[in-house]
């Protein structure tokens, strides 16, 4: 209540989880999903997506898209990551995917500490993941997307192991990247890639 005013209270219907996935990767897009979900709706097993296994994530990103009133999407690729900054590409990813949502929600609720610039209020949920459902749904959808494209650069980029890591800077992964250069999806401003890319202009030469 403010100010003698009683707030409203939003329908469950109206409200949105937002979340990302790959932000700490060395190479590959952050993906960002946003997702609106039915009043009194339950889903079994629905966690934050780090806590599930892939076959899990999986079964739960489909029952998700079942039922959810809408859902959306979006990526923000290693260049462009490169030319801003990380955090920048993931609120740019979070605008991206609320922008898509049809209908539009009342209130976005933002896993973390920073809310990006929405049209809508919009409120950061520390550990949102593990403790809101629609935040935790927006996880499992932006990681399963994220893994998803991880698994097909993987077919065109076989050295660097892509379906197994994901991009994540594994120690098989460095040492790809030392043995090979960065390819054309590594963010080279990041470390443990951009020891390895004084050469790039001859690197993407290769490619």
């Amino acid at each position: 209540m403010r100010n003698g005013v009683r707030s409203p209270i939003l329908s469950p219907s109206c409200i949105a989880g937002v979340d990302e996935a790959g932000r700490g990767s060395l190479a590959g897009p952050v993906v960002a999903a946003a997702v609106i979900l039915p009043a009194g709706v339950v889903l079994p097993g629905l966690a934050d997506s780090k806590l599930l296994t892939a076959t899990a994530r999986s079964r739960i990103a489909e029952a998700i898209q079942a039922v959810a009133v809408t859902w959306a999407v979006a990526a923000v690729e290693a260049a462009e990551i490169d030319a801003t900054d990380i955090l920048q590409a993931t609120l740019r990813a979070m605008i991206e995917a609320v922008g898509k949502l049809s209908p539009v929600p009342r209130l976005v609720l933002v896993d973390g500490a920073i809310t990006p610039r929405l049209p809508m209020p919009a409120r950061a949920v520390v550990r949102g993941d593990r403790h809101v459902p629609v935040i935790s749904a927006a996880s499992v959808l932006a990681k399963v997307a994220r893994d998803r494209t991880m698994e097909d650069w993987a077919l065109r980029f076989p050295a660097y192991g892509f379906a197994q890591h994901k991009g994540y800077g594994t120690v098989a992964h460095r040492a790809a990247i030392a043995r090979h250069g960065p390819s054309p999806i590594h963010r080279v401003t990041f470390g443990g890639v951009r020891e390895h890319a004084e050469d790039a202009v001859q690197q993407a030469r290769l490619w």
